[in-house]
């Protein structure tokens, strides 16, 4: 409609466009579109909108070319070369972006000539440099051909019906398909669009998690340095330095961007100094408060202390200092500093929130290794194998005394590196509900106790001899008692038993010389104390021996159970005990020297798994009423189907995952038991039942059908819950399966049965 706004506004353009006829054939001479620029800024604008014009990075190219004849303001500060070239750094080499794009302009003509479509894609990752920073940025591309025209020339002949069943088997074979799509036979006319989206923040974490996984990324200074570079490109500060310390007992071990790296532990050459030089230093209180600390202006800080006025010494003016966490302790700090004043600020927490739990865990590797190197050398090379890898090092030593016979070296022998691929891990914990509570209580019922014991021999005395400095310390001890009574603070034991030997106990001397009542309550006193600590441990005594006896019973258990689950296949299993237990299984062909493997015994293994938590649950349950302190423990099982890598780690004595991608793997195991039901302040963790934490829906399908078949045996009860689970820090998406244990079913009692599993054969296959 010509009339109408749209028709109207054509018609313009219609009018403008015959007043330059060179825009309407072959253009060679780019001058032609500067001579036309407002016409052609028209035309674009229906490929390239007016609303993000200055801020999209595009252009229009030479087709099959990286030159460009019109592009976005954006485009231009970034990728813009002299005389229309692309300015930048692809992830791919030269050849294989040759070979995508010879690729790419077969397929097009395939498509318009022949109406045969071959997709062609290959994730195109750009990386170019910014004028502003210097800084790196990275960009996803896509190539848009649909201003492209194929023309013949001369006859085109059709492809037969063999020439197409071959095309889709050799369509990389580039000898081929110029025989049967011959170059000079088409002519490419018209214009690609190029389009870039930035994927900066996304390829600087994958790129910081690959190199942190690997331990030898933060050795020398050289690839500390890297990282450092990598960071100022996350957070986009060209200045940015970025230092990490370690705790050690009463030692800070700093490595920053100034230090020297040589060995393999990169605290190994770090600086180590006393934890009291950073009393009420902004390091204190970042430790103190569990959470990033933004100093906008060092200078400008109050209270300074010398460790501030030696970092603004060194050029810094604006800091960030971040605690590092592992396993909900404090077992270090990162700092991101810089020379401008606000340069960083909080709106860099998001961005600091997903590289922290990588350092936490390059850090604990490290500071594990350092304590590895420590302590005595039982083996040269590795602790106590696990029987059924036994194989895999004794073939890597036979490999290394040869290779070192055939070189003549008189230094030891090198292993080489032992991976076992695509491996399935199982992981369980049994662990104590509340049981920091119940330690919290412990300890302040014995505080109590040596505090009113105390009070006794101070009353006595006072009986004896009225003095005002007897009635003086027996009001410090009520004083003590009302404050304990109502709560314990981080801090008061030490202090009240310091408190009790320097001001009372160093009294007991003088005050036994006032009568029998006085001596028999100093007796009663030291009677009460544990001859090796000196303090009353009574009730703490209690709660550790309940602890130590339901870890036992689970461990003795586990151990018993775990040779019937090696005679059903043979598995890599180890176990560690704390306040409960935890362990974790790898399972798969790569593990046995045979290679022999079928999912069958997965599912079995699986199964078996939900049993003896079952198994597990029954005896703490039953345990609970016999201990001392009655504790109840709650039991998780943590479901992961796709396979991973593990490689043992020389270093540190054991076996770790191996890869950027299974990191995640790790650090749900590390704080999944503490998992809260989303919305809700409730554990996901109860006494009595199983929690089954899942991230696929085909994985809780699996376990939907182990756990109908329990409760057909009677293992487990009641109602199967699906709760979805808060966020984790750097993991989301987690849910959770949750059933009752029926802990009156004697048949738990028993080890679980082969037939048990052979029974449950046609419910794995329906799985």
């Amino acid at each position: 409609n010509v009339l109408s706004p749209k028709g109207r506004f054509a018609g313009i353009v219609q009018e403008e466009a015959e007043k330059a006829p060179e825009l309407f054939g072959p253009i060679t001479d780019l001058s032609v579109i500067a001579r036309y620029r407002e016409l052609v800024d028209v035309l674009m604008a229906a490929v390239f909108p007016p609303a993000s014009f200055e801020k999209e990075f595009g252009a229009a190219l030479v087709p099959f070319q990286l030159r460009s004849f019109y592009a976005t303001p954006a485009f231009e500060r970034l990728f813009g070369g002299e005389d229309g070239a692309v300015r930048l750094k692809v992830n791919l080499d030269p050849a294989t972006l040759d070979a995508m794009r010879s690729l790419k302009a077969y397929a097009l003509v395939l498509a318009r000539v022949h109406a045969v479509e071959l997709g062609v894609h290959y994730p195109l990752t750009l990386t170019v440099a910014d004028p502003d920073t210097g800084l790196e940025r990275h960009f996803r591309v896509e190539f848009d051909p649909r201003f492209i025209e194929v023309e013949t020339v001369g006859p085109v002949p059709p492809l037969t019906d063999d020439v197409l069943r071959r095309l889709r088997g050799a369509f990389l074979d580039p000898e081929f398909l110029r025989q049967v799509i011959p170059p000079e036979s088409f002519v490419l006319r018209g214009f690609t669009v190029f389009r870039a989206v930035e994927v900066t923040e996304r390829e600087v974490l994958s790129s910081l998690k690959r190199d942190l996984i690997d331990k030898e990324s933060i050795v020398s200074n050289v690839r500390f340095e890297a990282l450092q570079q990598k960071l100022r490109t996350l957070f986009r500060r060209p200045e940015l330095r970025f230092g990490l310390a370690a705790l050690e007992g009463d030692q800070v071990l700093i490595l920053n961007y100034g230090a020297e790296c040589e060995h393999s532990c990169i605290f190994a050459d770090s600086r180590h100094l006393s934890t009291s030089a950073f009393t009420g230093s902004i390091y204190e209180r970042a430790v103190v408060e569990g959470k990033p600390l933004i100093i906008e202006d060092l200078t400008a800080w109050p209270g300074r202390t010398a460790v501030e006025d030696d970092i603004i010494g060194s050029g810094l003016r604006n800091i960030i200092v971040a605690p590092l966490h592992y396993q909900d302790e404090v077992i270090g700090t990162l700092e991101l500093g810089s020379p401008r004043p606000g340069d960083l600020d909080a709106t860099h927490l998001p961005l600091l929130d997903e590289v922290l739990p990588l350092f936490s865990m390059a850090v604990q590797r490290s500071m594990e290794e350092l304590n590895n190197r420590i302590q005595a050398v039982i083996k040269e090379k590795c602790t106590a194998i696990h029987p059924v890898v036994e194989w895999r090092f004794r073939k890597a030593v036979l490999q290394g005394i040869e290779q070192q016979a055939e070189a003549g070296a008189e230094s030891g022998v090198e292993l080489e590196p032992i991976v076992f691929e695509r491996v399935y891990p199982l992981y369980a914990l049994s662990d104590i509900r509340g049981s920091s509570t119940q330690r919290s209580l412990a300890i302040q019922t014995d505080l109590l106790a040596q505090l009113h014991l105390a009070k006794d021999v101070v009353q006595a005395a006072h009986q004896a001899r009225h003095l005002p400095a007897l009635d003086e310390l027996r009001y410090r001890l009520d004083k003590h008692i009302a404050r304990i009574e109502k709560n314990l603070r981080s801090g008061d034991e030490v202090g009240i038993i310091s408190f009790l030997r320097s001001d009372v106990e160093r009294q007991f001397d003088t005050l036994q010389e006032f009568g029998v009542a006085v001596r028999e309550r100093v007796a009663a006193y030291r009677a009460a104390l544990d001859p090796k600590l000196g303090t009353v441990y009574a009730r703490r005594r209690l709660f550790e021996e309940s602890v130590t006896r339901i870890a036992e019973a689970i461990s003795a258990y586990l151990d018993l159970e775990e040779q019937a689950a090696q005679a059903m296949y043979p598995h890599y299993f180890e176990k560690q005990k704390t306040d409960g237990v935890d362990y974790q299984i790898y399972v798969g062909a790569s593990l046995v020297e045979d290679g022999r493997f079928d999912p069958l015994y997965l599912k079995s293994l699986r199964l078996w798994q939900l049993m003896v938590t079952c198994g597990v649950a029954l005896r703490t349950h039953q345990l609970r009423d016999r201990l001392a302190v009655p504790l109840e423990a709650t039991h998780l099982v943590l479901v992961q189907h796709a396979p991973l890598s593990i490689r043992f780690r020389f270093d540190e004595k054991r076996f770790d995952v191996d890869g950027a991608y299974d990191i995640r793997y790790e650090i749900v195991k590390k704080r999944i038991d503490k998992a809260l039901i989303k919305g809700s302040s409730d554990r996901v963790t109860q006494p009595g039942k199983i929690a089954i934490v899942y991230a696929q829906l085909g994985e809780a399908q699996e376990y939907r059908g182990y756990i109908e078949y329990l409760q057909h045996l009677g293992y487990l009860t009641g109602e199967v819950e699906d709760v979805e689970l808060e966020e984790l820090q750097g993991v989301h998406g987690l849910r959770a399966l949750r059933v009752t244990v029926d802990l009156k079913n004697p048949r738990i009692e028993r080890a679980a049965s082969a037939r048990d599993l052979t029974m449950a054969a046609p419910v794995r296959a329906a799985l």
